[in-house]
């Protein structure tokens, strides 16, 4: 079997995202496609040699059980330089470098992804050059229209990888073979039927040393602008004719357009608030405006939740809550979809009757079904039980699964230029109703379930 040819070229190689998630990735990956001769070039500040990123490389790929040729190919064979990113000289000597046209990851901070960006404009580049870039893309619309217009000076937009990790997840993709490939579910997958749906993904971990990013960020920005509204997109999209990229991006955007905020008010569609020092499973925890490197000033909020609707014939009436916070008592990643109650429940049957609840979870890979049945000893009185099922194992890697689509000219799992711009043009009102201290910044203490006035959802 003749190898596939592989260049990869990491900017920021030296950095935590290289050495936390994407080589972890990597070695999995490689671990799995023995035929791939991948060559690995790291571009990063630290003083590093060769031997030095290939003891990097070694760490993350021994992580994840990483054997086989292709794993051992690369742990011996990636090369690093020290170097200036965005010194155009830099990126053609490295693309020249390359066995086959490369792909460009870009684990950088984003101005500096912008400046790298800019200096590939003085590039003479090969015609399958890809470029993968880490969000957030832009800071508002005019900005990500503005890094659009950019890249597609570079490269077309099928050869752009705009990485959301989370629409690497098996999870969230597995959504469509749930929707599509049931018949039980999507003739009731609308408004006719669904009450309401809650994207909710709390965390216990705390700021995690990130202040530099996320206080200029906050939750809204970080997860939701991001992330949730790319799943929210992937639960209400109508029916793709096939998994192929272009139908599922553009099934998504069709969502994306189609999505406000509930009622235009931000005051009420929107919540945000911090937390105050605590214990969170036995760990105790500062206050938020008390962390390394935080301006209290800022009124960054660490958790966040808005309520947007979407304006089409499936989902006219159902809103839909997207909330993500941090240093909260339990983990909880899920999307719950509630749908309506029974319309009528027959005379003679007792207890209580509960809405059925289907629960997809990001992690652990599961889902489950909450049904009304009859209980085990009154056989007139109604109980409510659950139906669970697992989506598999959960052990394939996220930046696996994205590194797998960028490796493969395969760009269904990102973002694309257009839903970018989308997911600012949905947080816009309320970015600015937050800055305008519209909207009060509540408080809650870590390890809590969040502000005591706050309803809880799904």
């Amino acid at each position: 079997m003749s190898k596939k040819l592989s260049s990869l070229i990491i900017l920021g190689a030296s950095g935590d995202l290289t050495s936390r998630l994407l080589l972890p990735g990597l070695g999995q990956l490689l671990g799995e496609q023995n035929e791939r001769h991948l060559q690995l070039i790291g571009v990063g500040g630290a003083d590093w040699s060769d031997d030095d990123f290939r003891k990097v490389v070694d760490t993350a790929f021994s992580a994840v059980d990483c054997t086989g040729p292709s794993g051992e190919h690369t742990r011996t064979t990636a090369t690093y330089l020290k170097a200036d990113v965005t010194d155009p000289a830099v990126l053609q000597q490295l693309i020249d470098s390359c066995e086959v046209a490369p792909a460009i990851y870009f684990a950088l901070p984003p101005a500096v992804a912008v400046a790298a960006c800019e200096a590939l404009e003085k590039v003479k580049r090969p015609a399958g050059l890809t470029l993968a870039l880490e969000k957030p893309f832009g800071t508002d619309v005019a900005s990500a229209e503005a890094l659009n217009a950019q890249l597609a000076r570079l490269v077309p937009e099928n050869q752009i990888h705009r990485v959301d990790h989370f629409l690497g997840r098996s999870t969230v993709f597995n959504l469509l073979g749930l929707r599509f490939a049931n018949r039980m579910f999507e003739p009731i997958w609308n408004a006719e039927h669904i009450e309401k749906i809650d994207i909710v993904y709390d965390e216990q971990l705390g700021l995690e040393g990130r202040a530099g990013y996320y206080d200029t960020a906050g939750a809204l920005i970080d997860m939701i602008q991001s992330h949730l509204l790319q799943v929210m997109a992937v639960v209400a999209m109508e029916p793709p004719s096939t998994l192929g990229a272009d139908d599922l991006r553009d099934a998504k955007e069709i969502v994306l357009r189609a999505t406000s905020l509930k009622g235009g008010d931000p005051s009420t569609s929107s919540r945000r608030a911090r937390y105050t020092a605590g214990d969170v499973d036995g760990r105790e925890m500062p206050a938020y405006s008390k962390e390394p490197g935080v301006v209290a000033s800022r009124k960054t909020e660490t958790l966040a939740e808005i309520t947007v609707q979407v304006d089409t014939w499936r989902w006219m009436g159902v809103p839909f809550t997207l909330r993500s916070g941090k240093a909260l008592a339990e983990r909880r990643r899920e999307i719950a979809i509630t749908f309506k109650k029974a319309n009528r429940v027959p005379t003679g049957l007792t207890g209580t009757e509960h809405p059925n609840v289907l629960r997809i979870f990001l992690a652990p890979d599961k889902m489950s079904l909450e049904v009304n049945v009859n209980g085990p000893g009154d056989p007139y009185e109604l109980e409510k039980t659950q139906l669970e099922a697992m989506f598999g194992d959960g052990q394939l890697l996220a930046y696996r699964e994205v590194l797998a689509g960028i490796l493969d000219g395969d760009p269904s799992l990102g973002v694309r230029g257009d839903s970018a711009v989308e997911g600012w043009r949905i947080v816009a009102p309320v970015l600015e109703a937050w800055r305008a201290d519209d909207v009060p910044l509540d408080s809650y203490k870590a390890g809590s379930k969040g502000p005591s006035g706050w309803a809880p959802i799904g």
